[in-house]
């Protein structure tokens, strides 16, 4: 097979991939009465390289998530293409620059003095960004992500920020095989956030839920996401673990 007809399958296949994600999503937004419209997918392609990325763009996606600062400022180097990136994976204070220049979107905010760092690295780049603060719900060792308490912090903190807008909150579930198992997150950090937005934001735009990936996104859209993550679902197995 030539390069040229590799690419071409490529293209083809991550194309399906897309439509039928995305008539998944349009099936769970209308079993909640929610419009489609309402929910951005995000196709996650850490650890794929950027003919991937090039594969998604040329079917008309251009919304792509990284968890790595470094991989997704290659992968936005080299591919062409008007895309929004979006950062998914836990910020370490090194990469806050680097972070700011990259993405448009930063899913995982988890303090305060992190939400300043990378206000003060948007404000020295002279670049919008926005940003979700990533709640921590069950108190898994393995996982990133602020307690209800310190997300409350970041919320009154984000109205001083001088270039970070703060849209909404992000959760990382524990992994289940059941989908249902996982409903109860997802919930609750819809009711947190219609906590926030009610009591804590001010003027805040507290307007985002980013939660779901490719084995529970429906149930997620179900309970109110406004962001679904989804990797395998659009790009198939990662064929090398996660870095």
């Amino acid at each position: 097979m030539s390069e040229a007809q590799s690419a071409e399958g490529l293209a083809s296949q991550v194309a399906a991939n897309l439509a039928s994600v995305k008539a998944r999503i349009a099936a769970a937004a209308a079993r909640s009465g929610r419009d489609a419209a309402q929910v951005r997918l995000v196709a996650v392609s850490k650890t794929f390289g950027v003919d991937h990325v090039e594969a998604a763009v040329v079917a008309g996606h251009c919304e792509l998530g990284e968890n790595k600062v470094q991989e997704a400022a290659g992968k936005k180097a080299a591919a062409a293409g008007d895309i929004t990136w979006h950062f998914i994976g836990h910020l370490q204070s090194n990469k806050v620059r680097l972070a700011a220049e990259t993405f448009d979107w930063i899913h995982s905010v988890d303090s305060v003095g992190l939400l300043r760092r990378l206000d003060r690295a948007a404000t020295e780049l002279h670049r919008p960004l926005n940003v979700l603060a990533q709640v921590d719900l069950a108190g898994e060792a393995t996982k990133h992500g602020g307690s209800a308490e310190e997300v409350r912090r970041i919320v009154e903190a984000a109205a001083s920020c001088e270039s970070i807008a703060l849209r909404g909150l992000m959760v990382l579930p524990p992994w289940s095989p059941d989908p249902e198992a996982v409903r109860p997150f997802f919930r609750q950090l819809r009711e947190l956030r219609e906590a926030y937005a009610t009591t804590k934001a001010g003027g805040l735009q507290l307007d985002q839920l980013s939660m779901g990936m490719s084995h529970d996104f429906e149930v997620a859209i179900e309970e109110g996401a406004t962001i679904v993550r989804v990797g395998t679902g659009v790009f198939g197995p990662r064929t090398r673990p996660p870095r």
